[in-house]
């Protein structure tokens, strides 16, 4: 998938589960959870050992079944590693230009972290089409989302750190684009106690409210 049909099914989704483990077992087990729970978008993060095999054995499995990214992308080197095992998004916690410009060379996707405007205005002079905002809860959560909004109106910010069930429906009627969301979502408690049923119930869930507070907002930004 290129940058616009990446960017298409986010918005779609609505939703970017981020996963940390401790091993590629239970990143895949927390991949397996989350697909059956409805959710067919994944972020890998590179703490995840071994993570560029993790992502292509998920990309051979599922195929565009799962849009699959790599989370916590650092440098040009992670990135290009990322993308041959078949990443088709690529997530920094900040605004790093090589891998900015080595996925926009291959037409994919990268989202580059911002926390301030400052930050946000770079990433966008430079052509990042979405920007992650993080850590946003620290920031203020959707009151920060809705003052960004003001001096940004068209930028596609998604809020990570801090995002649960409670106050999803709160950062997308502040205009979020779509919610990056990590433990909340990838419980690995749950998974290493064999509950993986309850992450796959939490995915319902969460897309539930999800899908419900997009369908309001395009609702509200019809004409009358």
């Amino acid at each position: 998938m290129n940058i616009d049909q990446s960017s298409r099914r986010i918005a779609e989704i609505g939703i970017i589960p981020v996963i940390r483990a401790a091993n590629s077992v239970e990143a895949r087990q927390a991949v397996q959870a989350i697909y059956a729970g409805g959710i067919s978008i994944v972020e890998i993060t590179m703490t995840v050992p071994d993570c560029e095999n993790v992502i292509r054995d998920v990309v051979r499995e599922y195929g565009e079944k799962i849009l699959v990214g790599a989370g916590t992308v650092l440098n040009y080197e992670q990135a290009i590693k990322c993308l041959d095992a078949g990443a088709t998004f690529l997530v920094s916690p900040g605004l790093c230009l090589p891998v900015l410009k080595g996925a926009q060379a291959q037409n994919k996707l990268a989202i580059p972290g911002a926390m301030t405007p400052t930050e946000l205005l770079a990433a966008s002079n430079e052509g990042a089409t979405l920007i992650k905002i993080f850590p946003c809860e620290n920031l203020g959560g959707p009151k920060y989302i809705k003052a960004l909004k003001g001096p940004f109106p068209k930028a596609n910010l998604i809020p990570t750190g801090g995002v649960t069930l409670s106050n999803v429906a709160d950062y997308l009627a502040a205009g979020s684009f779509a919610l990056g969301i990590g433990g909340e979502l990838a419980d690995l408690k749950a998974l290493r106690a064999g509950n993986v049923a309850e992450i796959t119930a939490k995915a319902k869930t969460l897309l539930e409210s999800v899908t419900a507070a997009l369908q309001l907002r395009r609702t509200s930004a019809k004409p009358a």
